[in-house]
């Protein structure tokens, strides 16, 4: 579980990092290298989101900011 807690992060960072940019700027770094909704895109964009849904799993599961007494 630990692996997949470690890339989950790394993803939802990664995304953030993408939409940041897209926001501020208009400027999509995953559509520039690998094509505007090409297959490779579509399966990066699609695990970001796979990643999103892992960490709302994670938190509600391992309660990682609960108060420990």
């Amino acid at each position: 579980m630990k692996i997949t807690s470690i890339l989950s992060f790394v993803l939802v960072i990664v995304g953030a990092i993408v939409w940041l940019l897209v926001g501020l700027f208009a400027f999509d770094p995953v559509a520039l290298i690998f094509g505007s909704m090409s297959l490779i895109s579509r399966i990066i964009y699609t695990a970001v989101g796979l990643g999103g849904l892992f960490m709302i799993f994670f938190i509600f599961a391992y309660r990682p900011f609960a108060k420990v007494e």
